[in-house]
């Protein structure tokens, strides 16, 4: 389980376009990571459009943003073109990156208990130190929260 202080965890995974993206890429730029279950579902189509209006507030204070999930990367296109998202979205078919992040999990779903992935985000600086872990996101004002 990742905690402040830690390191961003090692991974390798693939983007939107199936270029491969790893840590060392991350690195020298504030990075918001974002874990989230579905693309084109409800909270997460909410979440990713509050990060797309206020993505020029993340630019100008450094950041890049992340969105983080097991869906496809052609799923993870179809969620961009359709939304006009203007950050990248990694496909993590494996859930490597999700276990690596603790984003990957029990849930309670209708009364079922099933694994899937559990929204948080993370927010590291520049060499890559974990400094903030939201584990309560707030799906329509997720950009609030991280800019606080």
């Amino acid at each position: 389980m990742l905690q402040i202080g830690d390191k961003m965890p090692g991974f390798e995974v693939v983007d939107q376009t199936g270029k491969i993206v790893k840590t060392a890429d991350l690195i020298g730029k504030k990075t918001v990571i974002y874990f989230y279950p579905k693309d084109n579902t409800p909270g997460c189509t909410a979440e990713a459009c509050d990060l797309r209006d206020n993505y020029g507030r993340f630019l100008s204070l450094g950041y890049q943003v992340i969105g983080v999930s097991k869906d496809s990367v052609a799923s993870h296109q179809k969620f961009i073109d359709k939304f006009s998202l203007p950050f990248p979205l990694l496909s993590d078919s494996s859930t490597e990156m999700l276990q690596a992040f603790g984003a990957w999990g029990e849930k309670k779903f209708c009364g079922k208990v099933n694994m899937g992935t559990l929204r948080k985000t993370f927010i590291f600086n520049e060499e890559g130190i974990l400094e903030k872990i939201i584990e309560k996101v707030d799906t329509k004002a997720h950009a609030a929260q991280i800019l606080g």
